[in-house]
């Protein structure tokens, strides 16, 4: 299957949400649909979704108008919705009935789910008497529980620890190999570079990066190398390269431990090792730079405006729910 969004615009009152917004995802190639809080993704999600109308632009699924009430869709929202004092098994199966499953099959499912996820021997409690991490794995067994074509996974990693992150990475490896059509929403970019090859930044409801996350780092990283020295901090090593160097490359960012530099056009890596030979640096590391998928989000969405793109999204999403 292949999901595209197409100049996607959403208004709320008069203010527009969404500019324009337009990606796509294959079945088996997660999608990682990234952007800072207030950006525009839970207004894209819940569009997706069918929660709410875009004002202009398409949803298409495999080159026909995406109908959501089609097809199964596994969506774990960032903002919990399971019943506190229901049992688990209770509101499993009820939530696997909703999506069109007979009774035996629901329950044979939501018990596969709660195994698979390790809360089997909560299956009797209600939700409100478990820890913060097992009402997440129950969430998750709840958006699965229907077997999805389609999954949307939103900050699916909130208040695990390492071992139940590890549970749930493997699940969602598992959805991958299985040709799910996966988006995978989440500010811990270890996990989106871990999962998706695909990923689409969105900052003030436009997007303003997307493509093979490779291809990015590649073109991102481009003319870029590191350089760490033992006589210098970092800092120091920065104003150091400013004064002896500063015709060969550019201090691009001053990292914890080393330097990313980019060179002039024109200038070849060994003509810097020969700048920097010529000096009293004493190289610890020269390298090529490869940037991680945080130095590629901030430096596509680092501003400061969000902020209040956050409180207008929110204050105008409510306003819609409240007509």
């Amino acid at each position: 299957m292949k999901l595209e969004a197409k100049e996607l615009r959403k208004t709320f009152g008069e203010t527009e949400i969404l500019h324009g917004i337009s990606f796509e995802v294959e079945s088996g190639r997660a999608l990682g649909l990234l952007g800072r809080n207030g950006a525009g993704k839970t207004t894209t999600i819940r569009i997706l979704m069918d929660v709410f109308h875009a004002n202009s632009g398409e949803i298409l699924l495999d080159g026909k108008k995406f109908k959501p009430r089609s097809h199964q869709i596994g969506y774990l929202p960032e903002e919990r919705g399971l019943y506190p004092k229901k049992t688990v098994i209770e509101q499993m199966v009820y939530l696997a009935r909703l999506r069109g499953m007979n009774p035996i099959r629901a329950m044979e499912n939501a018990r596969r789910w709660l195994a698979r996820l390790e809360v089997s021997e909560y299956e009797t409690r209600k939700l409100e008497t478990l820890s913060k991490g097992n009402q997440q794995k129950v969430q998750l067994a709840a958006t699965l529980v229907c077997d999805p074509e389609i999954v949307i996974l939103d900050e699916p990693f909130s208040g695990l620890d390492p071992v139940n992150s590890q549970i749930l990475k493997d699940v969602v490896s598992e959805l991958i190999e299985q040709n799910k059509l996966v988006i995978f929403s989440s500010h811990q970019m270890n996990y989106v570079e871990e999962f998706c090859e695909g990923i689409a930044i969105i900052n003030h409801g436009e997007i303003v990066l997307s493509g093979d996350l490779s291809e990015i780092k590649k073109e991102f990283g481009r003319d870029c190398l590191t350089l760490s020295a033992e006589n210098y901090t970092p800092s120091a090593l920065a104003e150091v390269c400013r004064q002896s160097c500063g015709s060969l490359f550019e201090v691009r960012d001053i990292k914890k431990r080393y330097l990313v530099i980019k060179s002039l056009p024109g200038v070849t890596k060994k003509q810097i090792m020969n700048g920097l030979c010529a000096t009293d640096i004493d190289i610890a590391h020269f390298g090529i730079y490869e940037p991680s998928l945080n130095d590629i989000f901030v430096a596509s969405a680092g501003d400061e405006e969000t902020g209040q793109d956050e409180k207008k999204e929110a204050a105008d999403e409510k306003g819609a729910a409240v007509k």
